[in-house]
């Protein structure tokens, strides 16, 4: 990979690992079902006119339901005071492994043993995170996150449906998950137009930084970068994000980092770790076969 290249990849990482902070910086405002639901409509509404939609619109929107109501709608309550940014940046990543259960379960097969390592590492950090729930992590919120993981890993199955490129799906699914988080934002949260004129220039960069930072850049160099490279070269640079997250949370919102959310926070990235590894040899093990299998087919 080149340096350059490498630079921009985790540039991207630190710039999804620090949002967990920058969430947690504009709930001090925002509500957090409506904060959720401004943030995709900026996102769509800064780039629809430049990006063509996807051809698989069914898909399209129920991959914004996933993922933005479900998945960033939970995340949202969860930091709003029921768990620390760094937590959540962590557990979130358990998506892995429920894409990997849910996949799993739809093809009726057993998970293959070799990833059942990596599933028990994990699980034995998300346990040690409960054993110690407090000031950092309540039930509700550790509930809230491992839900957010189950729907991020849903909109994976969802999204693998949906030809063309990453940034398309992630600015026209925005346009779904608008109305049914505005929907309970006004049912629940009754956001009133003061929250508009009140709003200082922390709740305004901290929405800014959801739609121009993590969607403008992040998706559109990770896009760039998928197009570049194959996944089993950039996809382990994913381990970064919750590093950046429980960095970000501990040196701009004094996050206290005791030992036993290290060593959970190692647990977690050891599982994602074996997992990444796994993945990685199973493709270069396809490839290869492929390979052999094309030089011997006669022309």
């Amino acid at each position: 990979m080149r340096p350059l290249d490498l630079g921009l990849a985790v540039a991207v990482m630190a710039v999804w690992g620090s949002n967990f902070s920058v969430i947690a910086i504009g709930l001090e405002h925002w509500p957090p079902l409506l904060f959720s639901a401004l943030r995709f409509a900026l996102a769509f509404a800064l780039l629809a006119l430049w990006i063509r939609p996807p051809a698989q619109w069914k898909a399209t929107i129920l991959y914004g339901l996933c993922i933005g109501a479900g998945q960033f709608g939970l995340l949202f309550l969860a930091i709003d005071g029921w768990i620390s940014p760094g937590l959540a940046s962590l557990l979130v990543q358990t998506q892995v492994f429920f894409t990997i259960v849910l996949v799993s379960v739809l093809n009726a097969e057993a998970v293959p043993w070799r990833r059942l390592w990596g599933l028990w590492l994990a699980a034995a950090g998300v346990v040690l995170i409960a054993l110690n729930r407090g000031g950092d992590a309540s039930t509700l919120g550790l509930v809230l996150v491992l839900l957010a993981g189950l729907s991020w890993a849903a909109g994976n199955l969802v999204g693998r449906r949906v030809q063309g490129s990453m940034l398309s799906l992630i600015v026209w699914s925005s346009a779904a998950s608008v109305p049914p988080l505005l929907a309970l934002s006004l049912l629940f949260e009754n956001p009133g137009t003061e929250l508009f004129y009140s709003a200082p220039l922390s709740a305004w960069a901290s929405l800014g930084w959801q739609a121009v930072g993590n969607t403008l850049f992040g998706y559109s160099i990770w896009a760039w970068l998928q197009g570049r490279y194959r996944a089993e070269v950039i996809t382990p640079l994913a381990l970064l994000v919750p590093v950046f997250g429980l960095l970000t949370a501990a040196l701009w919102l004094g996050e206290a980092m005791p030992l036993w959310k290290l060593t959970a926070s190692g647990l977690v990235l050891a599982g994602l770790g074996i997992n990444m590894l796994l993945t990685r040899q199973s493709t270069a093990k396809t490839a290869t076969t492929t390979t052999t299998t094309a030089s011997k087919t006669p022309s």
